[in-house]
This record gives C-alpha cells, structure tokens and sequence, in this order.
C-alpha cells in the first residue's frame, strides 16, 4: 500500500486530503510543520511526500533539501506562493511537481499518481527499459545516445542530445529552466534561459511532429520544461 506523508499546518487542507487519499486506499502520515516532516520521513519511509512551502518552523524547501540528503522520494509541492522564482526555487531544491493553492483534489490526487508512477523501479521483464524510451514520433535509445524517427536516425548535436537525455530521463517531472542550464551548460550558467528557447525550438524542429503545437516538450512558462511520452 502506498504511504503518503502530508505536510501542512492547516487543520482544515490537511483533513481533506486524509480523507480522499484514505479513501483512495492510501496510509497516510501529516506533519503540521518541517521539523515533524523530516522525523516521520525517517522513521516511516513515505512513497511520495505532499509538502506546503509555508511552514511555521521552516521554509519548505528547507525540508526538501533536508529530505533529498538521503532519499529520492517523490515531493509534490503544495503552495499558495505563486511566484515563478519561488517555484523554480523548490524545483532546483529537489521537488518533483508543484500544484498552487487553492487547487482541485482530482488535479492533486493525479499528479500524485503520476509522481509514484514514476517512482516505481522498472521491471524485470524489459518492459519498462530505461534505456529505451519510446513515443509515437520518435524513439530515443539513452545507451546508444541515437534517436530514430520514422525510421531514420536524428542527427543532434551535443547539446541537443544532452539537453533531450536530461528531459528524457526525467520523463513526466518537470525540470526547472536553472537545472536545465546548470545540467547542460555548467554550474556558471542559471540565467540564460534563451538558451532554451533557441535549443527547445531546435529539438521541437527535429522530433515533434507538430513543432507549433508540442505534444512531448511542453514549456512551463516561466519555470521550465516537461517531457511527456505521449
């Protein structure tokens, strides 16, 4: 069963998602504030952690990085700040996912799904190979570092292949535009972001086939970008 860690110091947020998820066959654990987040994430080992930014102890991210010291577990954050820096703020931190408060639980609770999904080790079976990630324009082989569409290898340069490979391997998550540059171009770069458009629109070009309308790199304004299978 799936063990949900929700972090929040509202009484009346926190009953309403322990009364769907619990519904929704889900344990659950609250935490009113980060210092109580971070002891019950040790001690009951959650598979995905619901948090609020705005806690009376500590800043939510605070408790982010303080979880992704030792685990790889799914955060979706939940926040009234609406603010792109401060969203982009916890995706560099380490989150997964953002939803803005006030927010509709059916949004919430699939976006949870979609965190846990991606969570889930692969296969034995081969089914779920991660070096192997198919759509249907184009397939993208991470091992050989090739990308077939329509039945011919893309060529890409470093970049584009290097900004795909990390879009790719974080498939459905969406990664922050100061992660994106620091990943690709280096640690000096975080505020470049034209660098994206202009290589965004490169990979679009090349791989979608509706450049104009993108089914598989969606662009979060502001905050960064989203690799979508299908």
């Amino acid at each position: 069963m799936t063990r949900v860690l929700v972090v929040d110091d509202e009484p009346q947020i926190v009953r309403a998602l322990v009364i769907n998820l619990k519904a929704r066959g889900y344990e659950v654990d609250a935490a009113p504030d980060g210092a109580t987040a971070l002891q019950l994430a040790a001690a009951r080992h959650p598979d995905v952690v619901v948090l609020d930014l705005g806690l009376p102890d500590m800043d939510g991210v605070e408790v982010i990085s303080g979880l992704r010291g030792w685990t790889r577990v799914p955060i979706l954050v939940l926040s009234a700040r609406h603010t792109s820096d401060e969203k982009v703020e916890a995706l560099d931190a380490g989150a997964d996912d953002y939803v803005t408060k006030p927010f509709g639980m059916d949004e919430l609770l699939a976006r949870l799904r979609a965190a846990v999904r991606r969570a889930e080790p692969v296969g034995p079976d081969g089914a779920g190979d991660l070096g192997i990630v198919e759509t249907e324009a184009f397939t993208v082989d991470l091992a050989a570092k090739k990308v077939n569409r329509q039945g011919r290898d893309v060529r890409l340069t470093p970049t584009e292949w290097h900004l795909l490979e990390v879009l790719v391997r974080n498939a459905g998550r969406l990664v922050g535009q100061r992660q994106l540059l620091q990943e690709v171009w280096g640690p000096s770069y975080g505020t470049e972001t034209n660098y994206l458009r202009v290589y965004m629109a490169q990979l679009r070009r090349k791989l979608e086939t509706d450049p104009a309308h993108p089914r598989h790199f969606v662009t979060e304004p502001g905050m960064g970008y989203r690799f979508e299978r299908g």
